[in-house]
């Protein structure tokens, strides 16, 4: 290996290095709660507006909290209380397997660009 070869695997390097701190510059967080209770939407709500949503159903009750732009499960009747302990999210989702129950939070769906 010659002092060229050196320099084009370290422009490699950096310009990989760039691209990879850009990217999670620019990744949008979420901005929709979306609720699932036994794989149905139960409803969908803006991350930016706080509120209490509480679910019952055949399994168990829930509550789920969205505030300052995070979405977390405060209670939950089931035994292990995993949901409750995934904490707050901005990104991502939290999941109540006992009571079916899938809260995430996704990027809003309308398009950025229209292809032709």
């Amino acid at each position: 290996m010659n002092k060229r070869d050196f320099i084009a695997i370290g422009l490699v390097a950096v310009l990989s290095v760039m691209g990879f701190i850009l990217f999670g510059l620019t990744q949008k967080n979420g901005d929709t709660v979306r609720i699932s209770v036994n794989s149905k939407l139960y409803g969908t709500y803006p991350l930016s507006d706080n509120r209490e949503i509480k679910i019952k159903n055949q399994n168990g009750v829930n509550t789920v909290k969205i505030e300052n732009g995070k979405v977390y499960i405060s209670d939950a009747d089931c035994k292990d209380k995993s949901c409750v302990n995934q904490g707050k999210i901005d990104s991502g989702s939290i999941v109540c397997l006992p009571h079916k129950l899938v809260v995430e939070v996704t990027a809003d769906s309308a398009p950025d660009a229209v292809a032709r």
